[in-house]
């Protein structure tokens, strides 16, 4: 963006800000140059922060009107890369749209604006005998909109589904600035289910500026189990025996040992540091029924070649085996420079045979791998230990981390559960997705954002780019529709 042209929308933005929420200095501007993958960074030309719908609608607008490119960010804990900016583009900070609008406690619905924080909605409600049930684990910092652009989901996600399976209704912006309503406060509407559509769109079709959510019941009791496993594999076949007996947990997570050291060391929340990995099954319900689910799965995890077990016996134990799953990848953190956080999803009966694979891999690259998994839902986040500092070993981990993917496609499963494509995985859908599949994509984003200013360059790869890795066949080197490809 010329500096002739950034004077001028500058003034232009004025007219709908107060200056004061119009950001232009290179020291305002960094702390907005990358999301949580910060191995990526772009500072931006500008960031504004509106406080209305109406400002939001005047700022697209204007946007629109100029060619100017936008990217709408939340709390920027995204960990793919899905709001870092561009050069020549305005950052659409959502972070002052914080208030929780209305709570209707016979309807068990909130109605809260993109920036409320995913566990202040709890907070808000607990009173009340009702909580939001996705809860990722950066759910302290996390906003409602941004889990909405990525489809979050969280320890709990088995039984209660994701963030998909828990919004009735929201309302968004085009980039024209045009208001429109997808859902309510009912169960279901009419039309199209434009509203799944929304989710996991990462920014690239609207700006979310109003949500509906559904809040439940806490359920009467909720039990911890704590196993300890010799062997990851182990673990990992045990985790397939739990949903083959027919129980369905709340929660069903496992670590492996590497894991499991760095959050003992950093809360301390008791696990057994001697294990080769340990799984945490949630059952939630009334109290009866959650103790016979218990028994259910002491009989499963032993027969699995549980070398310990432990049972939370209050609110307060629960809530600390929770603890160390939920800190684990800050607690990850210490252990190296850096690291990368990896997000494939595989069928649960493959997770012994990729658990091996990462492992050998691991030894190959001479690159640690601490493992942890939403494990009920095939969800893996393999952290790859590396220090940035060292020449090609970047290089070398975004290497491993691509073959992690490949491996998960290869054995039925995707290449992101819950972090989104943003630019990290780019290269990556080129493996899960063909030329048509690509193109109905395109074909979306077309129908919503024709002029494509709304988070260009994110979560779509172009076909271009698919047949130069060669991993995509195009019929005498022919792209169709090749209109759609500027997107």
């Amino acid at each position: 963006m010329t500096w002739v042209k950034k004077k001028q929308l500058i003034e232009n933005l004025a007219e709908i800000l107060p200056t004061s929420s119009i950001l232009s200095t290179e020291e305002e501007l960094k702390p907005y140059e990358c999301d949580g993958l910060s191995v990526y960074r772009q500072v931006p030309a500008l960031v504004v922060l509106p406080e209305t719908v109406q400002q939001v609608q005047e700022i697209l607008k204007l946007c629109f009107a100029e060619s100017v490119e936008v990217v709408a960010r939340g709390a920027g804990t995204g960990l793919s890369g899905g709001a870092m900016p561009l050069e020549n583009a305005v950052v659409l900070s959502l972070a002052k749209f914080n208030h929780i609008l209305q709570i209707n406690e016979l309807g068990r619905t909130a109605v809260v604006e993109p920036g409320v924080r995913n566990l202040a909605i709890s907070q808000a409600v607990d009173h009340l005998g009702l909580y939001y049930a996705p809860d990722p684990s950066s759910q302290i910092a996390c906003t409602i909109g941004g889990n909405v652009a990525e489809n979050s989901g969280g320890v709990h996600c088995l039984k209660y589904g994701l963030t998909v399976h828990n919004v009735l209704g929201l309302k968004m912006l085009s980039m024209e600035g045009e208001l429109i309503e997808l859902g309510g406060a009912a169960l279901d509407a009419e039309g199209y289910d434009l509203l799944a559509l929304m989710h996991g769109s990462e920014g690239l079709l609207g700006v979310i500026v109003e949500i509906t959510v559904k809040l439940l019941p806490k359920p009467e009791l909720a039990q911890v189990v704590m196993a300890a496993f010799d062997d990851v594999e182990k673990a990992g076949q045990a985790v397939a025996d739990i949903i083959a007996a027919g129980i369905v947990p709340a929660g069903l997570e496992m670590m492996d040992h590497l894991a499991i050291r760095a959050a003992e060391a950093f809360v301390h929340a008791g696990y057994p540091t001697g294990a080769q990995a340990i799984i945490l099954c949630e059952i939630d319900g009334t109290t009866e029924g959650v103790g016979d689910y218990i028994v259910a799965v002491e009989q499963v995890l032993n027969q699995a070649g549980a070398t310990e077990l432990r049972i939370s016996g209050n609110e307060a134990e629960r809530l600390q085996l929770w603890a160390g799953r939920k800190a684990a990848f800050p607690a990850v953190g210490r252990l190296a420079p850096d690291y990368y956080c990896m997000d494939g999803t595989i069928p649960k009966a493959a997770l012994p045979s990729v658990l091996r694979q990462i492992t050998q891999w691991s030894k190959e690259y001479e690159l640690p791998v601490a493992n942890v998994f939403h494990a009920g839902d095939g969800n893996m986040h393999p952290l790859i230990l590396y220090d940035a500092n060292k020449a090609g070993e970047l290089e070398r981990t975004e290497e491993f981390g691509a073959r992690i993917l490949e491996l998960c496609v290869q054995s039925g499963g995707s290449i992101t559960g819950e972090h989104g494509v943003g630019i990290e995985k780019l290269d990556s859908m080129c493996l899960q997705f063909g030329a048509m599949e690509l193109q109905h994509f395109f074909a979306v984003k077309n129908a919503f954002d024709p002029a494509g200013l709304l988070n260009p360059g994110k979560a779509v790869p172009s076909l271009h780019r698919c047949a130069e890795l060669g991993r995509m066949h195009v019929h005498n080197g022919e792209l169709p529709h090749p209109e759609l490809e500027r997107f």
